[in-house]
């Protein structure tokens, strides 16, 4: 239903924009810190579902529309940061169960409901990945064949593309834990997660 040589285009577009240091990204390496990649995968699964809503409402032309209701957007990025920012001090002062445990016998990490949850809102409360997605995915679908299929294919390729990338930034958090929790450094590990936690938040209710 697409052709090689628009896929030639696309895929490397994706890839470049998915790669780049951005809140998701940024959240799968703060898990894969405190987490760990399998666990990081649970909130891997809200993020892509978000994405993939996002993703399917601009192909079908409702991103336009949600875009022109500010005062929606605002709620959810208000709200979406405001918990990242309370998470990431939890993390900083090594409490919760976002953080990792001072103490084999500490909190149970977060649940998995949790996880994917924080990804979803994550990825869906961000108004630039719809402004993206408005931008960029509606070129690439050609008006002469079945919507719904290309559709299908691009956002299948989008979410492959997303999910590596996040495992990717996950896999590289998992490794600066095990370099600097070789000398029993977890407070500066969550420290240094929380930091980057806040930061998503403030990226996104304020960006």
């Amino acid at each position: 239903m697409i052709s090689l040589k628009l896929l030639s285009v696309f895929v490397p577009t994706f890839l470049f924009v998915s790669i780049t240091p951005g809140m998701c990204m940024t959240l799968a390496m703060v898990l894969g810190m405190t987490q760990g990649v399998r666990r990081t995968l649970w909130m891997m699964a809200g993020e892509l579902v978000g994405v993939g809503l996002v993703a399917l409402a601009a192909g079908a032309g409702v991103a336009a529309l949600m875009l022109r209701q500010p005062e929606l957007f605002a709620l959810f990025k208000w709200l979406g940061g405001a918990y990242l920012i309370y998470l990431g001090v939890m993390m900083w002062r090594s409490r919760g169960r976002m953080a990792i445990p001072l103490e084999e016998l500490e909190l149970a990490p977060a649940s998995r409901g949790q996880l994917a949850l924080q990804g979803f809102v994550t990825a869906v409360a961000n108004p630039k990945g719809w402004a993206f997605f408005v931008a960029l995915l509606p070129p690439f679908l050609d008006a002469s064949r079945p919507l719904g299929g290309q559709l299908a294919v691009l956002i299948a390729m989008i979410l492959t593309i997303e999910f590596l990338c996040l495992t990717l930034y996950a896999a590289g958090g998992s490794r600066l834990r095990r370099l600097l929790g070789r000398d029993g450094n977890v407070r500066l590990l969550n420290r240094i997660a929380g930091a980057l936690m806040v930061g998503v938040g403030l990226w996104l209710a304020l960006g």
